[in-house]
């Protein structure tokens, strides 16, 4: 895996969510889910951290992030709604792919490096489309942990 973030095979989910809050609660429930966190508590950081803006990266992405305790480095949780949902992109394209990023409270540049390593990798052309096509959450995570562990190389 990266050293910018962890990814495990149950941080993946095709979700039948249909708003940004459903999307938000959804990756909430997978975060707290996989890596054993309180979803109330992920819930509402992934919120407040919305409140000051979209994180609707464009091109149908969005990657909900927040800063919480309890957790030692980066983790992702990758969410994919059954129909793209309006987040309120910058470019006005609803999102169909939904990369959530938790970071350690006091982490300082760790998580700005494990944002930039997400857009990075939706960035390119080929990780993209791929992921957009794919509706299998134990293929989206093999094609994610071959990436990352192609970048980290």
């Amino acid at each position: 895996m990266t050293a910018e973030y962890l990814l495990k095979p149950e941080s993946v989910a095709i979700v039948a969510a249909a708003t940004k809050a459903e999307i938000l609660a959804e990756l909430a429930q997978v975060f707290a889910r996989a890596w054993e966190l309180d979803a109330e508590t992920v819930q509402e950081k992934l919120e407040e951290r919305e409140k000051l803006g979209s994180t609707g990266f464009g091109r149908g992405v969005a990657i909900p992030h927040a800063r919480i305790e309890g957790i030692s480095r980066p983790i992702i949780a990758l969410l994919k709604p059954h129909k793209p949902v309006d987040f309120g992109a910058a470019d006005g394209l609803p999102v169909d792919l939904v990369i959530g990023l938790l970071s350690p409270e006091n982490c300082g540049a760790t998580h700005l490096h494990a944002l930039a390593a997400i857009s990075r990798l939706v960035r390119d052309e080929r990780i993209h489309d791929a992921l957009t096509e794919m509706s299998n959450p134990e293929a989206i995570y093999a094609m994610l942990s071959n990436a990352t562990d192609r970048d980290a190389a």
